[in-house]
């Protein structure tokens, strides 16, 4: 029997081709993870065993320490196997006397020296003022006050004539209507020698006679010296009043 002009034919869908290129793909992942994880295992092994031999850079194999034998001292001075010990006697103890001047009696009042630089006689002082001294002059060991300054500095010498540091020196008396007492130790004012001191008494020239004193004493404060006064005077051109003491015993 004929075909009808309107039957229909099934026609069945070509084939897709499969794609190569997406395939491909898959197999360098899967390759790319296989090495990784190849890659890992590799550096995790070295990490924890840095000296196998898959490591192509080991580290330096570590020199083997030698130990030797500490020698034993052997002593100088044996004993003999019979020797007692005995305790020996303590050492005698033998006392020094420091180097401190002997203290000597107060001296009585109204027994120092009165008038200007006046010591007097030694009366068994051990120092006394040293000859020239007082000496008035310019202030020149401070020049940035200049006649705005007034002071009394010096030195103490010994017998010899070598300064003598660590010595007590006090100053005393009344200034301008106002007391004055203050004490300090030679060889802090090194502008005018080794054992030299120093004393500011004003900011100013003043004027002033046999008021103020000087005096060397020892640790327990007793008199080594006279009290030696001396005057001041409001003059600029004496505004700096040098004392020095010495050793005479």
């Amino acid at each position: 029997m004929p075909k009808d002009s309107f039957d229909y034919i099934e026609v069945q869908p070509a084939s897709q081709p499969k794609n190569v290129q997406a395939i491909l793909w898959n197999v360098f992942a899967v390759l790319a993870i296989l090495a990784a994880l190849c890659i890992g295992s590799f550096a995790l092994l070295v990490f924890i065993n840095p000296v196998s031999a898959f490591n192509p850079f080991p580290p330096p194999t570590m020199p083997v320490l030698i130990y030797l034998d500490t020698p034993t001292p052997t002593p100088k001075n044996i004993l003999p196997p019979t020797w007692t010990p005995t305790s020996a006697p303590p050492p005698t103890v033998t006392n020094i006397p420091e180097a401190t001047f002997t203290p000597f009696p107060t001296q009585t009042p109204g027994s120092s020296s009165e008038g200007s630089g006046d010591s007097g006689v030694v009366n068994g002082h051990p120092f006394q003022i040293a000859d020239g001294s007082p000496q008035y002059i310019p202030n020149l060991y401070h020049p940035d006050q200049g006649c705005n300054w007034l002071g009394v500095a010096g030195q103490v010498f010994d017998m010899s004539g070598a300064p003598v540091k660590q010595m007590l020196i006090e100053l005393g008396g009344i200034l301008d209507g106002k007391p004055m007492s203050f004490i300090t130790v030679t060889g802090l004012a090194t502008n005018y020698g080794d054992a030299g001191y120093e004393f500011v008494l004003a900011d100013k020239p003043v004027e002033s006679k046999g008021k103020l004193w000087l005096q060397l004493v020892d640790q327990q404060n007793l008199p080594l010296t006279e009290k030696v006064y001396f005057d001041t005077f409001n003059d600029c051109d004496k505004n700096l009043i040098l004392i020095n003491f010495r050793q005479v015993k």
